[in-house]
């Protein structure tokens, strides 16, 4: 009996063929794809966000709704959290509606906001949470900011639980990290930068976690950056603890090696932490311990960057070379397509509770072997301050269908 030789151009167009990564029953019309090339092409649902900050109101200079709701839409993120930390602080609930309107009127994005957990971010007492509940926050955050005291941020977190409202933590204790611009390690000591210890972070992540498992709140651990928090969360999850986290991208692809010879624009708080951390985050994004990659967009002008580093304001603006930096772990093995997608468009709808993202529908359509080279001209963001500028990646967003996704 002859051998069964495949057919070589069935088997290339195959490997041609368009890749559909929408969920089943997904509100998309493929019919818009008509007169399209997909050949090799990637199509996602629209890309969530849990993390990003805009700069409006109160830091215009650095980026605004238009500039920034632009360069998400773009680059294929329909939907972008925002935290509380601008000017004035988000705490105030009757506020909230009119800056969603804004995001989708001057940038054409889904806005979804977490107000303040104490006022002002202040650390001495809780907010007015029923108020920020009734105007449409999704969760609260006191950002990296701390508390006056623990039993503040028991009193806090416990008053979010009589609301039933989710808590972000962004996880740092300020008396371990005040001062630090790096990593904890031989980079930050011979270039003679103030370092942060892993133990900033994990120190207020455990306290969280034993606070979350105490007052019995839904938690959102954001940004998470060194091997000890990894194992900690897996071990929460282990317990059957109720609680999710996510990564920034930029911490799948640099290091502190990548400030070297005090490059500034590899500044970002939490800092970039050392290859040990990065292996482990990894492992914990195979094994589902981190459930979400974001982008912790921070756009910044250009004398931001301009000063020593240590007086530079920290932040990598990341909208734009998001995707390309998704498209490099599913190319490296790190991720499948279809893990890809779940964390950074499903995994993140679900914890940022955006109950009508599939009414909403819509979709991404991504050329994951277009190379581009990272300008200032090729970046939509107002923010050009990116450690990859001058780099060629591959990857990119080549049409969004979000027209359909009308503002309800």
């Amino acid at each position: 009996m002859m051998p069964h030789i495949p057919n070589q151009a069935n088997q290339a167009n195959q490997e041609n063929a368009m890749k559909n990564l929408l969920p089943p029953n997904w509100r998309f019309d493929t019919a818009q794809l008509k007169g399209i090339s997909t050949d090799g092409k990637w199509l996602l649902p629209p890309l969530v966000d849990l993390c990003a900050r805009l700069r409006e109101p109160g830091h215009q200079s650095h980026g605004t709704l238009a500039s920034e709701g632009r360069a998400a839409r773009q680059n294929g993120f329909l939907h972008v959290v925002m935290p509380p930390d601008t000017s004035p602080v988000l705490e105030n609930g009757s506020l909230l509606k009119g800056l969603k309107q804004k995001a989708w009127a001057d940038g054409g994005i889904y806005l979804h906001v977490l107000g303040a957990l104490s006022a002002g971010l202040e650390g001495k007492q809780p907010a007015n949470l029923a108020g920020l509940k009734q105007g449409g926050a999704i969760g609260v955050s006191n950002t990296a900011a701390g508390f006056e005291s623990d039993l503040v941020l028991l009193r806090c977190l416990e008053y979010a639980a009589t609301f039933d409202i989710k808590v972000f933590f962004y996880p740092d204790e300020p008396s371990l990290s005040a001062g630090g611009v790096a990593h904890d390690g031989y980079i930050a000591s011979f270039h003679g930068l103030q370092g942060i210890p892993w133990l900033a972070e994990t120190i207020a992540l455990s306290k969280q976690i034993l606070m979350t498992e105490e007052t019995g709140i839904h938690a959102h651990f954001s940004q998470i950056t060194c091997r000890t928090s990894v194992e900690l969360i897996r071990h929460a999850k282990q317990k059957g603890l109720p609680i999710t986290c996510d990564v920034a991208m930029h911490q799948l692809h640099l290091t502190d090696d990548d400030i070297e010879g005090y490059n500034a624009h590899a500044y970002v708080l939490p800092p970039l932490r050392s290859n040990t951390d990065q292996q482990a985050l990894i492992k914990g994004l195979q094994d589902g311990t981190i459930d979400a990659i974001c982008s912790h967009h921070e756009p910044l002008s250009s004398s931001a960057k301009q000063a020593p580093f240590a007086q530079c304001q920290a932040g990598i603006s990341n909208f734009d070379t998001f995707v390309s930096l998704g498209v490099k772990l599913v190319a490296d093995g790190v991720l499948s397509t279809e893990q890809l997608v779940e964390k950074i468009c499903l995994n993140p709808a679900k914890i940022a509770g955006i109950t009508d993202y599939e009414r909403i529908g819509g979709a991404v359509l991504i050329d994951p072997n277009q190379a581009w080279t990272v300008t200032k001209d090729s970046m939509l963001s107002a923010g050009k301050n990116t450690p990859f500028l001058g780099q060629t990646l591959t990857g990119k967003v080549v049409q969004t269908f979000f027209d359909d996704c009308m503002n309800g």
